[in-house]
């Protein structure tokens, strides 16, 4: 409902892309099909590190959950995005605003503490080699994995309780496909400096600083390999890495391009195309990453298939 500035708005509009309502079918079944690749991928390299005893280094233990916040990561928005696709009025309560606001931080956050420890993880292994079962010992890697998840509790909790306690009178319209906190911010009929102030603080916080944290353990990592004597040698040491920086530009860069843009350089149209890439693409592409040039993984995957799906 749009009401006066005096009405207390109980739920928001979500325009998505209602700009681009022609494709709003071919969108509907690319994203499905994205989504759903996506769940198949995560899943099973969730239950290959689970299931086969060559996949339980801490590097592996690192990617199950990594797998794992991708598939709630993009469960939080992909499925309200495909039914507001095929919506001609798609709304959204501003409890499930809420809801969806804070999960979507939750597992955002838990996801750039994965990839940082992931990082550490590759730094430990080539450059402190000879430390590397001290340093990642099943108890340091659960501590990782759990602080991840309590990051992401606490912020995701906090963040969202602060801008939902702001008052939201008569505009209800979000130029988004999902409760991201910007477009919901604007809305706000009071002083929302310090919502602002909290977005910019969980930006540098949880996409800035652990992107750079990564950036050194590489620069690390790169004077490492460079001081190895023979070329296969370097390109072992390297292919190591490879697949986890990948992942590391494909994941920060459009967050960073999205959160860190300034305000007067964006458009609602660019937000939502450059939030699909973060949201929706890029959680596809992490089974592809680790499983095509990973023969450690490829090699468990066949061992899966014949034992459970082929036979003996």
């Amino acid at each position: 409902m749009v009401g006066d500035n005096g009405t207390a708005v109980t739920e928001f509009i979500l325009l998505g892309f209602s700009g681009f309502h022609s494709l709003r079918g071919p969108l509907f079944w690319g994203v499905l099909c994205i989504y759903l690749v996506t769940l198949l991928g995560n899943s099973l390299i969730v239950v290959l590190t689970l299931a086969d005893p060559a996949l339980r280094s801490p590097m592996y233990f690192f990617l199950r959950h990594f797998s794992l916040v991708e598939i709630l990561y993009t469960s939080t928005t992909v499925p309200k995005m495909l039914v507001d696709l095929l919506s001609t009025h798609p709304t959204i309560p501003l409890a499930s605003c809420f809801t969806q606001m804070y999960f979507f931080a939750l597992f955002g956050i838990a996801e750039c503490c994965l990839l940082t420890a992931m990082a550490y993880d590759r730094y430990a292994a080539i450059c402190r080699p000879l430390h590397y079962s001290t340093l990642m010992n099943q108890g340091a890697c659960t501590s990782m994995v759990g602080a991840s998840y309590l990051m992401g509790v606490i912020t995701g909790t906090t963040h969202s309780i602060c801008i939902f306690t702001l008052p939201f009178h008569g505009a209800n319209i979000i130029h988004h496909y999902m409760c991201d906190v910007m477009p919901v911010l604007r809305l706000a009929t009071a002083n929302t400096f310090w919502g602002e102030v909290g977005d910019l603080t969980m930006t540098i916080a949880f996409i800035l600083t652990p992107f750079l944290l990564i950036m050194t353990s590489y620069a690390c990592i790169l004077v490492t390999i460079l001081g190895v004597a023979t070329s296969e040698g370097r390109r072992k040491l390297f292919s190591t890495c490879s697949s986890h920086l990948f992942v590391v530009i494909l994941f920060f860069g459009p967050a960073t391009v999205a959160y860190l843009r300034p305000e007067a350089g964006s458009s609602p149209d660019t937000d939502q195309v450059i939030a699909v890439f973060y949201t929706v693409v890029t959680p596809m592409f992490n089974p592809f990453v680790y499983t095509l040039r990973n023969k450690e993984v490829t090699g468990a995957m066949r061992r899966f298939m014949t034992r459970y799906l082929w036979g003996p």
